[in-house]
């Protein structure tokens, strides 16, 4: 599964829409006045299915991700001097590549490939292409992408 994760141009919070291959819309990313980072994300009906929310009062930048009132994990940035580094704590998944350049992916405890992140260039926002091979890991790979561009955009 393909999932082409666009940063709406127009938008005061963190805002996203992504869409399948055919155009059709999965999921839209809401972002909600909070203090810190808080995005709720709703799929192609409008039903709330998760939350990424930051973890506040913390030395390093930490995500809570959420499906419900269930909690699905965390992703924590790492202390690095050169390249950025994120522990996840979830699933046994580990994030690795390229950060700065949003050339990174997503691995099963196993070493299995779940997601791959691409970032696309010349575009007026942020776009991304998310290559799922399973369908069923689409929303969670959604919410560490959203967790990973939070932090890189509060950076900035």
């Amino acid at each position: 599964m393909k999932m082409l994760f666009k940063q709406r141009f127009f938008s005061w919070l963190d805002s996203y829409d992504i869409y399948d291959e055919q155009g059709n819309t999965l999921f839209t990313v809401e972002g909600k006045l909070a203090w810190g980072h808080c995005l709720h994300i709703l799929n192609h009906d409008g039903v709330h299915v998760g939350t990424v929310k930051e973890v506040v009062l913390t030395w390093l930048p930490k995500f809570e991700l959420w499906a419900g009132e269930r909690n699905l994990g965390v992703i924590t940035k790492e202390l690095t001097f050169f390249s950025p580094k994120y522990r996840v704590e979830c699933n046994g998944w580990q994030v690795e590549g390229d950060f700065l350049g949003w050339d990174y992916s997503i691995t099963a405890a196993d070493g299995a490939r779940v997601a791959s992140i691409n970032k696309e260039i010349w575009n007026f926002t942020d776009t991304y292409t998310i290559e799922v091979p399973d369908g069923e890991n689409a929303l969670l790979a959604l919410m560490v992408v959203l967790a990973i561009d939070a932090e890189k955009c509060s950076r900035n």
